[in-house]
Parts: C-alpha cells; sequence; structure tokens
C-alpha cells in the first residue's frame, strides 16, 4: 500500500505504540486521525495536521458514530487498551478484574465491527496483543487470555473481511507512558521485566510501530500475528 494520501483512524493514538504510528504514518503523507478517550491529554508529540477526535472504545454507539463520520478512511489501527488490566494469580484474583480487561477485545471488537464497512477493497487493519497471549508469565493469566483472544479473533475474521486485511502485531515489554514510574525506579522496573529477554531491555514504540507499518504496506499478509518482543517467546 502506498500510504501517501490515504486516511487513517488510529484508535489510542495520542500516546505509546499507537502515537508512534501515527508519526510514521503522518512522515509517509497520510493523512490522520488520532481517537482517544481523553484526547486533551494528548502528548506534545502528536504532529502538526493531526485531527484527534474523543471515543471511548468500549462504547459501541461512540465508536459507530465515529466511523460514520470519519468515513471514508483506508487503514484502521487500534493500540487501545480499552480500561484497566488485572495482575496477578488467576484463583485469588477479583474477578470483575479479570472480566474488566476483556474491555480491550470489545474495544477492538467494536473497531473491527463498524470501522470495516467503510475501508476499500484494499484496506487494512492492525490491532496490538501482546507476548503474554502465547508465553504467559507468573500473574498474566488475564493478559494472556485477552491477547490470546484478540489473536484469534484476527484471524477467525480475516476470511470474513477479505479482500480486506487484519493483521496482529505482539509487543513484549515497551517503554510507554502505561507504566507510570519515574527515574531510577522506573529503569529498575524495566531492568527487572526485561531481565530474562533474549534482548534484554524494553522495546521502544517506534520499534512496535515499524511492524504495524510493515502490516499495513504489506498486501501479501494477512491473518496472521508479528512478534516485536525482544525474544520474550523464546524464554
Amino acid at each position: 500500500m502506498d500510504i501517501k494520501n490515504r486516511k487513517a483512524l488510529v484508535f489510542g493514538g495520542t500516546s505509546g505504540i499507537g502515537l508512534a504510528t501515527v508519526v510514521r504514518l503522518v512522515a509517509d503523507g497520510a493523512s490522520v486521525v488520532a481517537v482517544s478517550r481523553n484526547p486533551e491529554k494528548a502528548s506534545d508529540s502528536v504532529p502538526e495536521g493531526v485531527k484527534l477526535v474523543a471515543c471511548d472504545v468500549t462504547n459501541e454507539a461512540e465508536v459507530e458514530a465515529l466511523c460514520n463520520a470519519e468515513a471514508p478512511y483506508d487503514i484502521l489501527v487500534s493500540a487501545a487498551t480499552g480500561g484497566n488490566r488485572a495482575i496477578g494469580p488467576f484463583l485469588s484474583m477479583d474477578m470483575q478484574g479479570f472480566k474488566g480487561s476483556f474491555d480491550k477485545l470489545w474495544g477492538y471488537a467494536n473497531v473491527v465491527r463498524h470501522g470495516t464497512a467503510h475501508l476499500p477493497d484494499d484496506g487494512c487493519v492492525v490491532l496490538v496483543s501482546g507476548a503474554p497471549a502465547r508465553c504467559c508469565r507468573p500473574g498474566q493469566i488475564a493478559l494472556s487470555s485477552v491477547g490470546g483472544s484478540v489473536e484469534a479473533f484476527a484471524r477467525a475474521i480475516a476470511g470474513e473481511i477479505a479482500p480486506k486485511r487484519i493483521n496482529v502485531v505482539s509487543p513484549g515489554t515497551i517503554d510507554t507512558p502505561m507504566v507510570p514510574l519515574q527515574g531510577k525506579e522506573r529503569d529498575t522496573a524495566y531492568t527487572n521485566m526485561t531481565a530474562k529477554n533474549l534482548i534484554p531491555r524494553p522495546g521502544q514504540a517506534d520499534e512496535v510501530a515499524a511492524a504495524l507499518m510493515f502490516l499495513i504496506q504489506n498486501e501479501f499478509v494477512t491473518g496472521t500475528t508479528v512478534d516485536v518482543d525482544g525474544g520474550w517467546l523464546l524464554t
């Protein structure tokens, strides 16, 4: 896909991986709408000319209205987490927290359900899962379950929406604003989280965005997952 002069909707596009993808899309000549629950909190790194729109991906009516209002477009990306994520042993986990973790899946389902209707036949969708989907570490039962559901969803629906394409990027530990720690405490946390990886450091949002761009541009890829995880799956 030649991205120049194409239009992209990026849910979760005002911070982290979503923002890094927005930056790359704009650099390649795309027109971008960055969607966020709170766009007024958008990073100063949002490129000039990007349209900021408020939307809660877990609210189906809001997603449908937004997709209708912004149509037509060619690229649909969702890196929106959908809400809180439960961490810890499943057998002692608050079940409402476990259920709430699936807001990410419901958000993606809303985006795909209402977003693909306005994509051209050569349009594409890219979602973001996570390394725990296929290599669950202690305390990540909820993350693994949700990520696995996202990847299975993309594979299952790929045939239904063809020739439009849908793919998934699966990041490992990435240095993004989702981790609120600062300074030395932040460095220590990331060092501990990535110590077992074959590449023992956190990834950068732009490294994940590069994989999203590959899936957007390569018209011979659909229903697959690309890992950007520092070797997480091999540990």
